[in-house]
């Protein structure tokens, strides 16, 4: 279904014509039942636009942090250029990151929508193109194909996001692992989490450790099968991993370190996991966080250059005339950074590009803060130079502080943990910028 609002003159919400005001009836009146009717067709959206104008839309593909940012920057700058988004979800606005910690904070689904589609398509002056399949992208003509039917384009935005990765697990119940990356699969943990008290958790990356203290807060018994030797090792020292792990322990999580996943098959309540010692383990729901990765088959198959992601310069340009990409997707200077701080830089970049000022992104040194208030984290790390990152470590009562040197002794990073992130303020000062 396609949800219009613009903004006249006087930038006071209105619709084009009568046909769209009947338009925004029948939409309010389909939207909670998007599997019995799709609304209005592509070709009656586009026609009611173009009564008023002849102007090619800017359109953003996706409807996540990246894709809604980049658009609220733009309309700061332009509020006359017709503006699309188009997702493949109901369109509305909620923060990905609680829903991590959606428990703790006694947050259902519904609540983590903080905004519908309707009422983002009001706010941006746009047009949601909600539950719409995008099929191709042309950029010799400039057109995307929506639901099988063309649509032009002045300008496109590919804020496309990134898939969990799949595992390649064997059993009858493979098919049934969960994995969480937007709203309404997280709608389908929790439905799938009631009645059950057994949570097996494949991966300990950020967000597996996320939800599994989230869990546990709940009261929910937590296994997490991890194939290192610590939680998060990746990012973090082993020193700050082992605080991380011990912390987690102490709420009870149960940890598997040393060993994957290889099957899950149903029992008589919940489902066996088969793990590769041999071992097995029980549990009512198991949740996949294993990573993401960046969605490309779109471009792909448009001919783009793709790499890790989607290809872009530094000004978020991709290698196809009038494209762009931002977020999860996007690879820029040889990094994919998939978290809020550099979402937020490349949107108020974009949007001033968009615009028609060309800007180039810049990336300061950015710190995440992982959500496992049991034993709060802080790394600020150079993507580019993991191989080559040693760390000189503290541990104390405050936590763990372990800071990273060249060989010119100056800082390049950080992790903290405990009451040692209150330095991350003054560390962070002390690092050059990214990019």
């Amino acid at each position: 279904m396609y949800i219009e609002v613009h903004e006249d003159s006087e930038h006071r919400t209105h619709l084009h014509q009568s046909r769209a005001v009947d338009l925004w009836h029948y939409v309010w009146s389909v939207r909670r039942s998007r599997a019995v009717a799709r609304g209005p067709s592509l070709s009656d959206v586009l026609n009611a636009g173009q009564e008023e104008t002849n102007v090619s839309p800017i359109v953003i593909i996706g409807s996540g942090l990246a894709g809604y940012t980049v658009a609220r920057e733009l309309r700061k700058l332009d509020k006359e250029t017709p503006l699309y988004v188009i997702t493949a979800d109901d369109g509305c606005f909620y923060s990905k990151p609680m829903l991590s910690t959606a428990l703790t904070s006694g947050k259902t689904p519904e609540q983590l929508a903080t905004f519908s589609a309707s009422q983002m398509a009001s706010q941006l002056g746009a047009t949601i193109m909600n539950h719409a399949t995008v099929t191709a992208i042309d950029p010799v003509e400039r057109v995307v194909r929506v639901d099988g039917q063309a649509l032009p384009y002045a300008k496109l935005v590919l804020a496309l996001g990134a898939d969990p990765i799949k595992s390649t697990l064997t059993g009858n119940a493979a098919d049934q692992v969960i994995s969480v990356n937007d709203l309404a699969d997280y709608a389908r943990f929790r439905t799938a989490i009631n009645g059950g008290k057994n949570v097996a958790i494949m991966g300990a990356g950020l967000i597996g450790c996320e939800f599994a203290n989230d869990l546990a807060n709940a009261g929910y018994h937590v296994q997490v099968i991890h194939p290192g030797d610590l939680p998060m090792g990746q990012l973090l020292p082993s020193e700050a991993g082992r605080a991380l792990h011990e912390s987690l322990a102490q709420l009870g999580v149960q940890w598997h370190f040393g060993r994957k996943v290889e099957a899950v098959d149903t029992a008589q309540n919940g489902y066996h996991l088969t793990l590769s010692d041999g071992s097995v383990l029980h549990a009512d729901v198991v949740l996949s966080a294993i990573g993401l990765r960046p969605r490309t088959a779109l471009t792909q198959a448009a001919g783009l250059k793709v790499n890790r992601g989607i290809v872009v310069d530094n000004c978020l340009r991709t290698s196809a005339e009038h494209v762009y990409a931002l977020g999860d997707c996007a690879e820029v200077d040889g990094m994919v950074l998939p978290y809020v701080l550099p979402i937020m830089q490349a949107a108020r970049a974009l949007a001033k590009t968009l615009s028609g000022t060309l800007t180039a992104v810049s990336y300061p040194a950015m710190p995440v803060m992982v959500k496992t208030p049991i034993c709060p984290v802080v790394v600020c790390a150079h993507p580019r130079n993991a191989a080559e990152r040693t760390w000189q470590t503290t541990t104390g009562e405050n936590g763990v502080r372990a800071i990273h040197l060249d060989a010119e002794n100056n800082l390049q990073g950080f992790a903290l943990t405990g009451k040692a992130t209150a330095e991350k303020t003054s560390l962070v000062q002390g690092l050059t910028a990214w990019l």
